[in-house]
């Protein structure tokens, strides 16, 4: 995942009026904190960082330039606002070149299985360990011709290099079942129909 750099400026004001005021003036409150130091209330650049989350996701790992310095953060929480969509706040966490950190990160499934089947995802995201600056975008996990009774566990997810799962390597991702014959689903269907006139 590529470095992005945003400017920030450090906010003096606390509570909701400042924040909507923050966000009139076209910019999103945000927290940087990690490492044991003080958290920094920032003000980040709304547009710009919502095409970063727009093109790289939340994981996306920003280089602010605050006050003539730089710190290197990685987007740890986005908080939309339920109705109208927009980023109310962002948290961020301190990071340093070379450290690893624990991100989940979308697991996309390619393929088609086998004539017949019905596939069941049970996790869309995993945990892993990677380095900061080395966060893959996902995990892809082909199922092209698999026949049913076919089950994925995390620990059979192929992982990028310098990855960890991080997640329980049991946790089911995808199973692949029989699809219903039309007999059966016919069959459905009348049971159903006679539960009902029995219920009436």
């Amino acid at each position: 995942m590529s470095e992005v750099r945003l400017a920030a400026e450090q906010r003096t004001e606390f509570g909701k009026g400042a924040a909507r005021r923050t966000r009139r003036a076209g910019k999103i409150p945000a927290v940087l904190y990690g490492h044991g130091s003080d958290p920094k209330h920032l003000a980040l650049p709304a547009l710009e960082f919502a095409r970063v989350v727009r093109e790289h996701g939340h994981n996306a790992v920003l280089t602010l330039d605050i006050d003539n310095a730089s710190e290197l953060a990685l987007t740890k929480t986005v908080t939309t606002h339920p109705i109208k969509n927009y980023i109310e706040h962002v948290d961020l966490l301190l990071v340093q070149r070379g450290e690893k950190v624990t991100v989940e990160v979308p697991v996309v499934v390619t393929g088609e299985p086998a004539s017949g089947t019905l596939v069941q995802q049970d996790l869309t995201t995993v945990q892993l360990e990677v380095e900061a600056l080395n966060i893959p975008d996902q995990v892809e996990l082909s199922i092209e011709g698999a026949e049913a009774g076919t089950q994925v566990h995390a620990s059979d997810l192929t992982l990028p290099q310098g990855a960890t799962l991080a997640t329980d390597p049991e946790a089911m991702v995808l199973a692949i079942g029989a699809a219903p014959t039309a007999e059966q689903m016919e069959g459905g269907d009348a049971t159903e129909a006679g539960e009902a006139g029995e219920e009436d």
